[in-house]
């Protein structure tokens, strides 16, 4: 299982009308830590009319909450959020704050803006994916251990850390798809002496594939 986030945190500022946008996107885990985001742009600009704000969480984007803080009803959280859910993206918060210029923007224009302004702390953004893995344990005598790593290494397996005694004992992270092979090298490297024992999972960063 994959999901895409952010890295981090971006921002970037846009002007529409004399009205300044800034798009701020934080990386965040669960909703109090999203809405401890959403607090934290109100402190810190808080000669600002309006803080709007927008976040998707969890692997499958189960959790969506969105907020025009005082704008017209549709026209701030909600484009922003629709341009979460394009990108396709979870586990982010994102804030728009706008200081007003002094010209009225109309429901269309605002909603454009909030979005442009979500849009272009993207493009300033880091995007990763999120890969579900399984962490394992395999023991083997040393003579095998060298060419078992490398042959995993080479497989994309993520070799975590190994013990030696008068065994060797390698801990590695595995695509959960990728476990029957990994099972199928250890098996074939060690002529059925060793065995590949799952300890749990884990989610960890890895770069976006290239289509």
């Amino acid at each position: 299982m994959a999901y895409l986030t952010i890295a981090g945190q971006a921002s970037a500022e846009i002007v529409v009308s004399r009205s300044r946008f800034l798009g701020t996107l934080v990386r965040v885990e669960d909703e109090i830590s999203a809405r401890g985001v959403i607090e934290q742009a109100r402190k810190e600009y808080w000669d600002a009319r309006h803080h709007c704000s927008a976040f998707i969480l969890g692997p499958s984007r189960a959790v969506e909450r969105s907020n025009d803080d005082g704008e017209p009803p549709g026209t701030g959280g909600a484009p922003m959020l629709e341009v979460l859910r394009g990108r396709e993206l979870s586990d982010v918060v994102a804030v728009v704050t706008r200081w007003f210029g002094g010209v009225l923007l109309g429901t269309g224009g605002l909603s454009r803006a909030y979005a442009d302004a979500v849009r272009a702390a993207l493009d300033a953004a880091t995007i990763v994916q999120r890969v579900e893995q399984e962490v394992c344990e395999v023991t083997v005598d040393l003579a095998a251990a060298g060419r078992l790593e490398h042959e995993l290494r080479s497989r994309g397996t993520k070799v975590l850390a190994t013990e030696y005694t008068d065994m060797a004992t390698l801990s590695i992270a595995v695509p959960l798809i990728a476990v029957p092979i990994a099972e199928e090298i250890v098996a074939e490297l060690t002529e059925g002496r060793a065995e590949l024992f799952r300890r749990g999972r884990r989610w960890v960063d890895a770069p976006v594939s290239e289509a």
